[in-house]
């Protein structure tokens, strides 16, 4: 962890007028072609939801400004940034989990399936201090259907720098399969530019099959 000196930083100004704001947070709703990452999904029987968040989590990692986080009041940057996300169960209630990254699927994968079974087999929301942890990002999933918009739930905590993706199910339109993804994010660390990063990386990544 890297404390940032903000007095040096070229996002000096950007920073102190956001996070003088009520609600300093910003996002966007959008969605990426995730049509050959299905496809190689179903071919390979791979987790599709497995397979994008480690895509998610690859394009995280390539993007600095994902990394600041407000830690008693001061900005930092974190090496590396794990995964946050929610966990479904039959009885109609979700679980957290937490898994952290790596650049190998396989090691992610094995990872978050071991997560996804400690959920099921618990109740309650599953709070533990990995959810009080700052070096992640907060994932949840709407499956059930494509979405346009969303809000989450918040209590406008100037401190809450965490950011927030979302995923819907995708999509199909033309023969292609569209994933629809809401992103937020404190705008005093991060700006669209970077969102558009994220995406383009994420894009990428998602395009590929190796």
């Amino acid at each position: 962890m890297k404390i940032i000196d903000i007095e040096q930083w070229n996002r000096k100004e950007h920073y102190e007028f956001f996070s003088k704001m009520a609600n300093p947070t910003f996002g966007i709703v959008t969605e990426v072609n995730c049509t050959v990452a299905h496809e190689h999904c179903q071919n390979t029987n791979i987790s599709f939801f497995s397979y994008y968040l480690h895509k998610s989590m690859m394009a995280i990692n390539s993007v600095k400004e994902f990394k600041f986080r407000l830690v008693e009041n001061q900005v930092v940057e974190f090496e590396t940034i794990h995964a946050g996300t929610t966990i479904g169960r039959e009885d109609e209630t979700f679980g957290f989990a937490f898994i952290p990254y790596s650049l190998e699927f396989e090691k992610f994968d094995a990872d978050l399936r071991i997560e996804i079974e400690a959920v099921k087999s618990t109740t309650g929301l599953r709070l533990n201090e990995n959810d009080m942890k700052k070096d992640l990002i907060r994932h949840s999933t709407f499956p059930w259907n494509s979405f346009t918009g969303l809000l989450h739930p918040t209590n406008h905590d100037k401190q809450e720098s965490v950011p927030k993706i979302t995923f819907g199910k995708f999509a199909i339109r033309d023969g292609k399969k569209y994933l629809p993804i809401s992103i937020e994010a404190h705008h005093g660390l991060v700006d669209g530019l970077h969102f558009a990063k994220y995406l383009e990386k994420f894009q990428k990544l998602l395009d590929q099959t190796s």
